[in-house]
């Protein structure tokens, strides 16, 4: 197997008669971290979809894992894929436990049924959950769950299986900032670890990168403005082309803000 784990090449999707991404090309490898950032309507959800072969495009090749979208068995490609989302969440039913919730995605199922578990997915679940740090919360039913607890259970369900990639859609959407400064520590200290996998997230807001990402892809009007390492790439001139406002960026230890300029 190669050193890349995604390959998107004069990648299109039209729908409707709209064109949502328009000639992508992206390439990620075992070792980056990837963050996805434009403005609503850029196509990001799109391409996230595709990266977790959960859609195909209209033309174009993805490959993920060295596997066609489109061509490969999904049975065998998808648990190979972490994949955390708030449609995903949505179909998580609400009574089960949170120590169920994360040992399901051993099936890729999202509600416990009458698949058998062995002793090894239990303590690797148990061990998922001490750490993002839910362990005091595994016999509580996911509804009972605030959003950042919810957020952390997700990531954690989606983990669970050792992924080779990680993708993580708008994880910090709608938290506190107590919740999103946890979330975005935590998710910082993974991304850091050598021995997590490639991982891409989504999300609207530069100060939600945590550390250890490693690149930037900015995407407006389904087009790729720019992609590259994240303190080249991340400027507040391709900010501005990207969401089409005068934007400065600062960064302090690791950490970034973006602001719209004052007086433009």
């Amino acid at each position: 197997m190669s050193n890349t784990v995604l390959s998107f090449r004069s990648v299109s999707v039209v729908r409707d008669g709209n064109t949502i991404l328009d000639g992508v090309d992206w390439t990620v490898t075992a070792d980056q971290r990837w963050v996805i950032l434009g403005p609503n309507g850029a196509g990001k959800t799109t391409l996230v979809q595709l990266a977790a072969a959960a859609s195909h495009p209209t033309s174009g090749t993805v490959a993920v894992l060295d596997e066609e979208v489109g061509k490969a068995d999904l049975t065998e490609l998808k648990p190979r894929i972490g994949y955390a989302s708030s449609v995903l969440a949505k179909r998580i039913p609400k009574k089960e436990t949170v120590l169920d919730v994360v040992m399901t995605a051993a099936y890729a199922v999202t509600g416990r049924w009458q698949e058998e578990y062995e002793d090894i997915d239990v303590r690797r679940a148990r061990r998922v959950l001490s750490e993002w740090r839910l362990d005091a919360l595994s016999d509580r039913a996911f509804g009972t769950l605030s959003d950042g607890e919810q957020k952390r259970v997700q990531i954690a369900r989606a983990v669970m299986t050792d992924p080779e990639l990680l993708i993580l859609d708008e994880p910090a959407a709608s938290l506190d900032l107590g919740s999103r400064e946890e979330l975005v520590t935590l998710l910082g200290g993974y991304a850091s670890d050598p021995r997590s996998p490639a991982i891409i997230m989504v999300t609207h807001h530069a100060e939600e990168i945590p550390t250890g990402f490693t690149h930037v892809l900015l995407l407006s009007g389904g087009r790729v403005v720019a992609a590259g390492p994240l303190q080249e790439t991340l400027t507040g001139e391709r900010l501005t082309e990207t969401f089409g406002l005068p934007i400065d960026v600062a960064s302090d230890g690791g950490r970034y803000t973006a602001r719209a300029r004052v007086g433009d």
